[in-house]
């Protein structure tokens, strides 16, 4: 009996030294790994998530809607308690690539019908389609039989979305090189969601130079501007159409550097912008930046993860109080709106910290 004990406590002992060992080795690691920027993070930065992208304010700052991974599902994570719920799995699908909440709370996905593991970035380049999923998540999501090409836009106050679709969506529709944004309401018939009122906000071609089109956010507080990005004309350009009368506003006037719209603040005073203004390397070297919408061109930046080597911070959105931002960490080399996890901007703590003013 005493053996078997003796045996028990030189078991218990080894034990004891291997998680002493590996948690020195553990210890020790870092400093043989080069520092990103996840590893000092200001205090008015928090992470969120240790994985996903494209992240989307509920409109209520509660609820942070995501997606696991490009043609991957959706979540939903708590802010408060980082509980993360699934949203798009309680059904067969293809991956998304895009997820918004609506102003009803129902859900706006943009998503391929059909997955090719041999060929996948059709189903985000060629074949996204428009989705509608039911907040209830009881059911699948309809399908709006509208292509979109990269990120919709959806207004924050009414039953309203825009969206692109250039030649790769529409060959028959478009030449190549070509791209137009198209506005519409949803509306419901028996409880199923359909696009109403459909109307082309603009056509690239009738702009007095070339560039690819993408909408990304109406202006608030009147919703009556959509800014969008223009893509490949002076690298990459902040703009405004006004929705009403179809008149073009180039916010940026930075002929070279990247500068592509995400996040607006509810004020529309501001929008967030994916730059290169630190390093002028290209859209592959981006942090985050504000740019004022006033024709001043008026920047500050509000990131610092391109300063790490390999590292950029990009898709931004702003939560409907102003107070924070939503936005990813990516790595150099990843694809457009890649993420490797959700972080919270603090801007009145960064603003407190001196590092941020509005």
């Amino acid at each position: 009996m005493q053996h078997l004990m003796r045996k028990e406590h030189v078991r218990i002992l080894g034990m004891v030294l291997g998680c002493f060992l590996a948690a020195s080795v553990y210890a020790q690691a870092p400093a043989g790994k080069k520092a990103g920027p996840e590893d000092s993070l200001p205090d008015y930065i928090a992470r969120l998530t240790y994985f996903g992208e494209r992240a989307d304010w509920s409109h209520d700052g509660k609820r942070i809607l995501f997606l696991e991974k490009t043609f991957g599902d959706v979540f939903e994570i708590e802010v408060a308690t980082r509980i993360i719920r699934p949203v798009t799995n309680h059904y067969f699908h293809e991956g998304y690539t895009r997820a918004l909440y609506l102003a009803n709370g129902d859900i706006l996905l943009s998503g391929a019908k059909e997955f090719d593991s041999d060929n996948p970035w059709k189903s985000r380049e060629t074949e996204a389609e428009l989705w509608i999923l039911d907040k209830s998540l009881k059911r699948p999501p309809v399908r709006l039989n509208e292509k979109c090409s990269e990120g919709p836009a959806v207004s924050r106050k009414n039953m309203r979305i825009a969206w692109t679709i250039d030649n790769g969506d529409y060959p028959d529709q478009l030449e190549k090189g070509v791209s137009q944004m198209w506005l519409a309401d949803i509306e419901y018939q028996d409880g199923v969601p359909r696009l109403a009122n459909k109307k082309l906000i603009l056509d690239s071609r009738s702009l007095p130079f070339r560039c690819g089109l993408e909408t990304q956010n109406f202006r608030p507080p009147d919703e009556q501007e959509m800014t969008f990005s223009a893509y490949g004309y002076q690298k990459t350009e902040v703009m405004g159409v006004n929705l009403a009368t179809g008149k073009v506003v180039n916010y940026s006037e930075a002929p070279d550097e990247y500068d592509e719209p995400e996040g607006i603040f509810p004020n529309g005073n501001y929008t967030l912008v994916e730059c290169d203004r630190q390093n002028k390397k290209g859209d592959q070297y981006i942090d985050i930046w504000r740019l004022k919408l006033d024709g001043s061109h008026e920047t500050k930046r509000v990131t610092y993860f391109s300063d790490y080597p390999g590292y950029k911070a990009s898709n931004p959105v702003v939560s409907d109080d102003g107070r924070c931002m939503a936005f990813q960490m990516a790595k150099t080399g990843d694809p457009a709106g890649v993420g490797r996890g959700i972080f919270i901007y603090d801007f009145e703590k960064a603003k407190a910290a001196g590092k941020y003013s509005r």
